[in-house]
């Protein structure tokens, strides 16, 4: 049986782990600095920046998903942004993915959204294939742009 439920802060080493182990997934472990009580603050405490969604398998922890609010000026509405998706070797093709991201829809669509959105690395086939399966669809005509910390510290003091 599956089952989807919020996260809270009695889950954060679980959320930590979970955050790891999509790095590893992703080839990018080495970029993974987060600070525990920096996360753990920003994720439970009293001005959240995230919320996460835990997904169990026959009451396992077996993924998560964590999200954020997003708006869009040409909508003039609320979304969410899908940063992490994650499931458990184990656990893939049980549906899980698929009720995370099921849970994440009925959330934008109870707090008047109009999108859900995420990014997927370009090598993903098996994640695209996933995501074209649930009817999501790649962007056409936008590319990612990102200011790392040096950058915008640089930029905020008019360097």
């Amino acid at each position: 049986m599956i089952t989807i439920r919020q996260a809270g802060p009695e889950d954060f080493e679980l959320v930590a782990e979970f955050i790891r182990k999509l790095a590893e997934y992703e080839k990018l472990a080495h970029e993974v600095r987060f600070d525990d009580e920096v996360l753990r603050g920003h994720l439970f405490g009293e001005h959240p920046a995230a919320e996460v969604l835990i997904g169990e398998v026959d009451g396992v922890p077996s993924g998560f998903a964590l999200f954020f609010q997003t708006f869009s000026t040409f909508e003039g509405k609320p979304g969410i942004w899908l940063e992490d998706l994650f499931v458990e070797p184990h656990a893939r093709g049980a549906g899980l993915g698929r009720a995370l991201l099921a849970r994440l829809a009925a959330l934008v669509v109870e707090r008047g959204g109009a999108r859900l959105e995420w990014n997927v690395l370009d090598w993903n086939e098996l994640g695209k294939g996933f995501y074209r399966s649930i009817g999501a669809a790649h962007v056409e005509g936008w590319e990612r742009w990102r200011m790392e910390i040096d950058a915008i510290e640089a930029l905020s003091r008019g360097v």
